[in-house]
C-alpha cells in the first residue's frame, strides 16, 4: 500500500552538527473553530490513508451500530494503537472474555509490543509475538463485540465487504464529508479508508463539538479521560492529551497525526515520506497558529537526533 502522494511542501528541517542535513516534505491543514481552512501548506484536498487516526471515526460506527459504551476506558482501547503494556493486555484480554472470546479470534497478526520497554519485557521473559500485544487488538476486539452485538458473523468481520466494515465506512465518509476515494489494507489487516487531511481535520473537530452525551462526543470523551490507553507510556499522542486539556490527539502511521480542541479547531497533518521524527515540530507549529500554548509543545517543537548517545542536532519545523 502506498501512503505518498505528490505536493507536499518543506515542512521540516533536519540539521546535524550545525549543518542542514536535509528536509521533510508534507502536508498540513489547519482548521479554524467554524471548521474553515485558516492556515496550510501542500497538498490538503487529495487523499492519503490516514492509518490508526482513523480509529477514533471508527470506534464511533462500532458504537452507532450497538457496542456497548458503558466503560469509558474501553472505548478509549479501542481507539488505541497502544504500546502493549500490561494494562494494556489485561483490559483487551478482559473485553474478549466479556463475549468468551480468546485472542486467537482476533484477525491482527501476532506481534512483539509496539512500546519498546514493553517489547523488551517480553524477550527477557521468553516470549513472542501474540495477537493480544499487536497494538490494534484493542480495534480488533471492539469489532468482534460489535458484531456480536449487532448479530453479525464474526468469520471474515475485516472484509470491506462485511455489514461491519460497511458501517463503519459510511461513519468515516460521514464525519469527514467526503466518499472514500480508495479502501486499502492497514498493518492489522483491517480496512483502511482514503480520505483527505482536510476531511480528517473536519471529523475530528466534529467528535469534540458534538453534543455531551451522543456517541461522537463519547468517543473524544474517552479518548481524553484516558490518554494512556490510547497510546501508552510515553506516547506522543499520549502526552499530547494530558499536556493541553480537551485535546483529542490521535497518531498514525507513514508520518500522520490529526488534532483539536474544541472552540479552536483542528489540524491533520501527513509526512510524505512517513518519517514520524518530523511530525511532532510540525504539529506544534499549526497548534500554534490557532493560539495552542503548552509546556508539552515546546518539549515537542524540536526532536533531537542523537549520536553516539549525545544530541548531536535537532529536527524542526520551517512552516
Amino acid at each position: 500500500m502506498v501512503n505518498v502522494y505528490e505536493g507536499g511542501e518543506p515542512l521540516a528541517e533536519v540539521v546535524r552538527s550545525g549543518f542542514v542535513e536535509g528536509v521533510h516534505r508534507g502536508s498540513v491543514v489547519v482548521l479554524d473553530a467554524a471548521g474553515e481552512p485558516v492556515a496550510g501548506a501542500g497538498d490538503r484536498t487529495s487523499p492519503i490513508f490516514p492509518r490508526s487516526a482513523s480509529k477514533p471515526l471508527q470506534t464511533l460506527g462500532m458504537l452507532r451500530a450497538g457496542l456497548s459504551s458503558t466503560d469509558p476506558a474501553d472505548i478509549a482501547l479501542v481507539s488505541a494503537s497502544h504500546a502493549g503494556e500490561e494494562f494494556h493486555l489485561a483490559r483487551v484480554s478482559a473485553l474478549l472474555r466479556s463475549a468468551d472470546l480468546d485472542q486467537e479470534a482476533l484477525h491482527c497478526p501476532p506481534d512483539l509490543p509496539f512500546g519498546e520497554a514493553a517489547r523488551e519485557a517480553v524477550l527477557r521473559a521468553g516470549g513472542g509475538p501474540s495477537r493480544l500485544a499487536m497494538n490494534c487488538s484493542g480495534k480488533h476486539a471492539g469489532m468482534l463485540l460489535t458484531c456480536l452485538a449487532a448479530g453479525w458473523p464474526l468469520d471474515g468481520y475485516w472484509r470491506p465487504e462485511h455489514p461491519l466494515q460497511r458501517r463503519l465506512t459510511a461513519t468515516v465518509e460521514e464525519f469527514t464529508g467526503e466518499p472514500a476515494a480508495a479502501v486499502g489494507v492497514d498493518g492489522c489487516g483491517a480496512p483502511v479508508l482514503a480520505v483527505s487531511l482536510t476531511g480528517l481535520a473536519r471529523a475530528f473537530l466534529r467528535l469534540v463539538t458534538a453534543e455531551p452525551g451522543s456517541p461522537p462526543r463519547a468517543v473524544a470523551d474517552a479518548m481524553r479521560a484516558h490518554p494512556e490507553l490510547v497510546g501508552g507510556t510515553g506516547a506522543d499522542d499520549t502526552r499530547l492529551m494530558r499536556g493541553v486539556p480537551g485535546l483529542l490527539a490521535k497518531i498514525g502511521a507513514e508520518g500522520v497525526i490529526a488534532a483539536a480542541l474544541p472552540g479552536v479547531g483542528a489540524v491533520a497533518l501527513k509526512i510524505d515520506d512517513g518519517a514520524a521524527r518530523a511530525r511532532m515540530p510540525v504539529l506544534v507549529s499549526a497548534l500554534r497558529r490557532l493560539g495552542v500554548q503548552a509546556p508539552v509543545l515546546t518539549e515537542y517543537a524540536e526532536v533531537p537526533l542523537l549520536g553516539g548517545g549525545l544530541p548531536v542536532g535537532a529536527i524542526h519545523s520551517t512552516w
